[in-house]
């Protein structure tokens, strides 16, 4: 869901982050901060907050999330400071994709969890839709209002009614590198499709393979094909295909895919070839691209800032070994795609509601800001928690750019479409990397499938 206060202006995006990352991206991480437990942040509060929570002692409350390994065990030290402020009692829950099916199980079984992170505006929606979701109380809307700019807030409501506190933020829009693998073949980080191609022929000729795909998970496809369409087409096409308000056989589809097809129908182009890819899972994808020494299995890995958290489980560093820059400008502009998970209430009580209340303050979020590998939409988090110098940067370019930017565009869809394994744009994308001539063909399937999730609301 994506309201019509938050269509928003990309250009100024685009030159805020482009002036923030530029250089700072590539700068050696600070160490002074890298080896600190991220306990000690528990006594931390974040200035201007003075959030006062109610006693829950005897209290239970269940969370759920997809978050798995380094980002689950991470969160579990944030609902440990909430149960110690509290008295309250809180189990994870761990959740499957998609985790709309996975709720609708244990609703079906009498047994919801209080408060679920979904990770698409379109997973909220339907969970409103089906009357599971319960409007956020005026405490959790108060801390909401002090700390998000309105854009944030506004992803969060159904209907005019606020439902999801966004908890995580995501910059999509960076590619990942191998810094000793760019080194050895002399090449440059792009700011531009061509200078990518230019830098990806160059780690090729080196005897490295330029790409790491993660396309076992088919979000890592459709975040690929997001960042090209949104800087190819513009933001006004892309807000209108979000809402498919024009079809898939659009000609901007079809120029995007050709383009995708540049790096990902390249032979060799891509590690372990299209099949490869297929098998492989993101985390994977990016621990790939930073083990093997000189000869690395791929040189560059795209996703997210979150990909920090599985570089850190290498012995490469960020800011030195690791490094990033901004997906490259394919159109005039650079894209800026963001995505995040929102807390929302599914068992209304005082308990569940303070939940989401204190995820929506800095406190919460400073908790994990100081574990890495997370980046918080919250305006009030000091930047200095984030612990080295690229994730600093990453998370003032995302506050400085306020409303400027635009949602996961396969998280705004519903979930049939744009967030189930197996199905939709997931499935077409991956029969599009292992097959890129087809263009007519995976524009035919990916028009179809999302006009059966959309005329179907599923």
């Amino acid at each position: 869901m994506r309201s019509s206060s938050n269509t928003i202006r990309t250009n100024r995006a685009v030159t805020t982050l482009a002036t923030l990352l530029a250089g700072a991206l590539a700068l050696t991480a600070c160490s002074s901060n890298d080896d600190k437990d991220g306990t000690e942040s528990h006594s931390t509060t974040a200035t201007g907050s003075g959030l006062s929570l109610p006693k829950l002692d005897g209290t239970s409350l269940e969370v759920a999330a997809v978050w798995t390994g380094q980002e689950q065990k991470n969160f579990k030290q944030v609902l440990a400071e909430f149960e110690k402020r509290t008295g309250a009692k809180v189990t994870f829950v761990p959740a499957q994709d998609p985790i709309i099916n996975f709720l609708g199980s244990k609703i079906a079984g009498g047994q919801p969890p209080d408060v679920a992170l979904l990770p698409q505006p379109g997973a909220i929606k339907q969970a409103v839709q089906k009357k599971w979701a319960k409007p956020l109380g005026a405490e959790a809307q108060a801390e909401l209002a002090k700390n998000y700019s309105q854009g944030w807030q506004d992803i969060g409501k159904v209907d005019g009614k606020q439902y999801g506190v966004y908890y995580k933020a995501a910059n999509k829009s960076l590619i990942w590198y191998n810094a000793k693998a760019f080194e050895n073949a002399g090449a440059k980080e792009p700011k531009t499709w061509p200078e990518l191609l230019t830098a990806a022929q160059a780690v090729y000729d080196s005897g490295v393979t330029p790409f790491s795909v993660g396309g076992a998970d088919g979000w890592t496809l459709t975040d690929w094909f997001e960042n090209v369409y949104l800087s190819q087409a513009g933001p006004e096409k892309y807000d209108q295909l979000a809402q498919h308000k024009i079809k898939w056989t659009d000609p901007s589809v079809k120029a995007a895919l050709t383009t995708l097809a540049q790096v990902w129908g390249k032979k060799n182009y891509v590690a372990g070839g299209a099949d490869g890819a297929l098998q492989t899972e993101f985390p994977a994808s990016v621990t790939q691209t930073f083990t093997g020494g000189d000869q690395p299995k791929a040189a560059m890995v795209y996703e997210g800032d979150f990909a920090q958290v599985n570089i850190g489980e290498t012995k490469a560093k960020v800011g030195t070994d690791a490094k990033v820059f901004p997906f490259p400008a394919v159109g005039s502009t650079a894209p800026v795609v963001s995505g995040g998970d929102a807390a929302v209430i599914l068992k209304d009580s005082k308990g569940a509601q303070a939940l989401a209340t204190f995820l929506a303050s800095p406190e919460a979020a400073t908790i994990q800001a100081k574990l890495g590998g997370y980046l918080s939409p919250n305006k009030n988090v000091p930047v200095s928690a984030y612990p080295n110098t690229v994730q600093q940067t990453i998370a003032k370019a995302l506050i400085a750019s306020g409303d400027d930017f635009r949602f996961d565009m396969s998280d705004q869809a519903p979930q049939a479409f744009g967030g189930t394994p197996g199905k939709g744009e997931w499935k077409d994308l991956q029969d599009f990397l292992k097959n890129p001539k087809d263009v007519a063909g995976t524009q035919a399937k990916l028009e179809k499938d999302a006009a059966a999730a959309y005329g179907s609301g599923s």
